[in-house]
């Protein structure tokens, strides 16, 4: 692992991500042009990349991924200066998920979780928390049985060990389908919780997040000329969780803290030309933490997490991109069009 000081370790997810950007709408029935690209992804795995990009920190990720990509993802983690501890499914494949990117940076995703899903209580060992200074649960693991239990395994053994934990809600169509009653107990006792715009809606109970602006991720909106709403949810949604601190993102408009039912922080995001907001929630996890594990503040922890995701938006894909991935799943320098005739 890159980096000095105690470690940043995440326990989450490795995904191929497909990103095809459209500058058209889809049309059905018929052909939509797109620049396609397949790089390396997923929630857990971006937020390391992003740390150790943004605060040059130690950072390990535990993530389970099939025999069909683990040993490209593990090259992918270790170029990044994150050290993989993955688990290798021989049965199961690596997750999949297409992100349809529009012309204004907007994306949908189609996820196939495949191998993600699969990891539990098993692939954990406790050595893992040695020199750690902050564990990162993605919220994926809590969208199956295995995941679940292996999110309160680690939270128990990092709180004997006095180690804080932070959990990202991931998903709210994941979160609605799961039960937002058992997300809430499950992650009772993190010291912070980093949901966006709308999944902190859900998880208050208030439907949907206000409307997304322009150069906003539809997931992750809210509408930055009216900063109240976002305000008041993630005021009851910490509320409703004493103790942690919430962290509502607000894509282009930010970010705000709240602790105990109370604003404390808020933090405005950088100006950038949006080119694909995947990864964009990811960045900004990457960027606070890292932060805070240097020492910084919440106000300052903000602004470096909104930095993060403003860069993340400026680019294709969901990780930093210094320079192209050096090959596929497929192999070094091919895609699966060549490799599969």
């Amino acid at each position: 692992m890159r980096g000095r000081g105690p470690a940043l370790l995440v326990v989450g997810d490795v995904v191929t991500d497909v990103v095809a950007r459209h500058r058209e709408p889809l049309a059905p029935d018929t052909d939509t042009a797109a620049e396609i690209e397949l790089l390396p992804g997923g929630a857990g795995a971006n937020a390391a990349c992003w740390a150790v990009r943004s605060g040059g920190i130690r950072a390990r990720l535990l993530a389970k991924a099939g025999a069909d990509a683990a040993a490209w993802h593990r090259a992918e983690l270790e170029r990044s200066g994150v050290e993989p501890v993955l688990r290798v499914d021989p049965d199961t494949p690596t997750a999949v998920v297409i992100a349809l990117v529009d012309a204004a940076a907007e994306r949908t995703l189609v996820t196939d979780s495949g191998a993600a899903l699969r990891l539990g209580p098993q692939d954990w060992d406790e050595s893992l928390l040695d020199g750690t200074g902050h564990v990162h649960l993605s919220g994926y693991l809590y969208f199956s049985a295995p995941g679940r239990d292996l999110a309160a395994v680690v939270q128990k053994a990092a709180r004997a060990r006095g180690v804080p934990v932070s959990v990202d809600p991931a998903s709210a169509g994941f979160l609605r389908r799961s039960g937002v009653a058992r997300f809430l107990d499950a992650v009772a006792g993190a010291e912070l919780l980093l949901p966006n715009a709308a999944e902190a809606a859900l998880l208050c109970g208030g439907g949907r997040a206000p409307a997304a602006g322009p150069g906003t991720d539809p997931d992750t909106a809210a509408d930055p000329n009216s900063a109240a709403e976002p305000v008041d949810v993630a005021a009851e949604l910490s509320a409703l969780l004493p103790g942690t601190t919430v962290v509502v993102t607000l894509g282009a408009a930010g970010a705000v803290a709240a602790r105990d039912g109370r604003l404390v922080a808020r933090a405005r995001s950088p100006r950038v030309r949006p080119v694909d907001s995947t990864g964009a929630g990811d960045a900004f996890t990457g960027g606070l933490l890292a932060a805070r594990l240097s020492g910084a503040d919440l106000p300052a922890a903000l602004a470096a997490g909104c930095a993060a995701g403003a860069a993340a938006v400026a680019a294709v894909g969901g990780r930093p991109r210094g320079r192209r991935p050096r090959g596929t799943p497929y192999g070094p320098g091919s895609g699966p069009a060549t490799d599969r005739g």
